[in-house]
């Protein structure tokens, strides 16, 4: 361990991490930096050289300098000890696995200046999705923007490329797959039917389906407020050990109030009891497990398998095609703008693109028949 007066110390993800400083007469202020090693050891060496280096006196260009070779990773570190702190714990396990799965390795040894947009898109696989890419470049600019507020360097910002394929539309329960999916949650219902149901009835996330509370539901004028969500996130240091976490809801938008259809209010009225959760008892459902009751139903109904969040999908759709406004929608699913909802999940369906084209041939054929009758 580090010993007293040293500004050494050993991290959380079993690093070692030293820290000095750097007085900028310009601010006048201390700027503070760090080094990281694997051991105490090296460590040690690196802030030895670093001290030395802050005993005397400092030109502008040996300022400069300094600032210029501060290594990406060592930006990094201090970046997601940041987000640590003031961000959600999932914000900083999915910002973290993505720096370490994706960008640690690749660029070992860079320095914050290096990294431009044509290393970027050297270092990155092309065999990664696009949603995975876009991550990444999130992250490194991130870091980029914390670097430049933090040692006041010039640093550009990274631009990714477009994509060369069009995101494909979300899909949905076609109308006859809905007809035989709601025959089977009908038939000998329990409460794992009933909460797929409600996910088409609302349009509910997966993790805030299973965080639902009995006390969420107000049964006297029909409302069903989201006040959090379930997910399972990595434990710190494990690569295989997940945990699972409540936690507030996906944005600050996400935390909304939905009116009950008569259908819903029924449903949920039929299996209401003392215990805290919905579907948990006393503590949240696992989401592995109504995804697992979901598959069964799936199969139940003889249909092909689907994701979970289909349900969601074909809620959003029914919605537009039912004739409800997309700003009425866009605050039901909780999305913080009317485009997300646009661009994400509304999208016509192959009967309502039908119901379009047969129209116009009605038209049409009015107007030869005024022309020939």
């Amino acid at each position: 361990m580090g010993r007293h007066g040293e500004n050494i110390r050993k991290r959380k993800d079993g690093r070692w991490e030293g820290r000095y400083s750097l007085y900028d007469e310009g601010k006048e202020k201390r700027i503070y930096y760090s080094v990281y090693a694997k051991t105490y050891d090296e460590v040690k060496k690196k802030l030895s050289v670093k001290k030395n280096l802050s005993k005397r006196l400092l030109t502008e260009e040996d300022k400069k300098q300094a600032r210029k070779d501060i290594l990406l990773d060592d930006a990094a570190m201090e970046w997601l000890a940041q987000i640590q702190q003031k961000r959600k714990r999932s914000t900083y396990v999915k910002y973290s696995l993505t720096y370490h799965n994706y960008i640690q390795k690749p660029f070992q040894g860079l320095k914050l200046t290096e990294i431009t947009d044509i290393l970027v898109s050297e270092k990155i696989s092309s065999l990664l999705s696009d949603s995975v890419q876009k991550s990444i470049y999130c992250v490194l600019n991130q870091i980029l923007k914390f670097a430049s507020r933090k040692y006041y360097i010039t640093l550009s910002f990274l631009n990714k490329p477009a994509s060369d394929t069009r995101n494909s539309p979300v899909q949905v329960l076609s109308q006859k797959e809905q007809k035989n999916l709601i025959l089977t949650l009908y038939c000998e219902m329990d409460l794992y039917k009933m909460a797929i149901l409600l996910c088409l009835f609302t349009g509910l996330r997966l993790g805030e389906l299973c965080a639902l509370k009995w006390s969420d539901i107000d049964f006297e004028n029909k409302l069903l407020t989201i006040n959090r969500t379930v997910q399972r996130l990595y434990v710190e240091g494990q690569k295989t050990k997940t945990v699972l976490i409540e936690t507030p809801p996906k944005s600050a938008y996400s935390k909304r109030e939905l009116p009950l259809s008569d259908a819903a209010f029924e449903l949920l009225s039929s299996f209401r009891n003392d215990r805290e959760y919905v579907f948990g008892g006393k503590k949240p459902v696992e989401p592995r497990t109504m995804q697992y009751h979901f598959k069964k139903i799936l199969t139940e109904a003889k249909l092909s398998d689907k994701n979970f969040h289909i349900l969601r999908h074909t809620f959003s759709t029914n919605c537009i095609e039912g004739g409800a406004d997309v700003k009425s929608l866009s605050e039901m699913l909780g999305h913080s703008d009317v485009q997300t909802t646009l661009n994400r999940y509304v999208h016509p369906t192959m009967e309502a693109k039908r119901r379009h084209v047969d129209s116009l041939s009605v038209f049409y054929g009015r107007i030869c028949n005024q022309i020939y009758g």
